[in-house]
């Protein structure tokens, strides 16, 4: 269903790339299902003692008793739906990894945006596994390393999967940046494993 590929060339930069050959039907029902049935919401972070509002909407499903929280934000936690369960074996399945939740982000139009930062929160573990999911419209994810000047871009199209793994959070940093091209909606579902003991 998915071809792999590996990036290769960068320093510390852990990241297999699954672009889907075969499922673009799925892929479609998968996205209008989010759309209109996940429980979206407005989301805040804490920033110099300030709450701010984050330029996109925002969803957290996960298994019974695993909570998360960045910035100062704790996630108000959802119970799996029948369409993020079936994406969440899907993506078991190809990359052999578990996961016990999912960061739903959903950006509107070309104004909705991810600041620069690395999913390195201790609740995530010593090199993290994080398996991002890609459903709509295209955006480029732009990777930056914290010590030394490199970057690449790739554009995320609609069904393609990002595993990040090894040392990629712990060197690397990545964001969705601002674009003044007109753009429709995207999804981007973000599986993780949450440590809760």
């Amino acid at each position: 269903m998915f071809k792999k590929e590996v990036v290769t060339g960068y320093p510390n930069l852990d990241i297999s790339l699954y672009n889907n050959i075969e499922l673009k039907q799925k892929i479609d029902l998968w996205y209008e299902s989010c759309l209109k049935h996940l429980n979206w919401e407005k989301g805040f972070i804490k920033i110099f003692g300030k709450n701010h509002q984050i330029p996109r909407l925002q969803a957290w499903y996960a298994d019974q008793d695993v909570e998360y929280r960045y910035s100062g934000k704790k996630l108000y936690r959802h119970n799996w739906n029948k369409t993020l369960l079936e994406i969440k074996q899907t993506i078991e399945h190809i990359t052999s990894h578990k996961f016990n939740s999912v960061l739903a982000n959903l950006y509107r139009d070309g104004n909705d945006s991810m600041g620069l930062h690395a999913d390195d929160e201790k609740e995530l573990g010593i090199n993290p596994v994080i398996a991002s999911l890609s459903l709509g419209e295209s955006r480029d994810i732009h990777f930056k390393h914290k010590n030394i000047k490199t970057s690449l871009n790739i554009p995320q199209t609609s069904g393609q999967l990002i595993l990040m793994h090894g040392q990629t959070q712990k060197y690397w940093k990545h964001e969705i940046k601002k674009t003044k091209k007109p753009k429709k909606p995207r999804i981007n579902l973000t599986f993780r494993n949450i440590i809760t003991n």
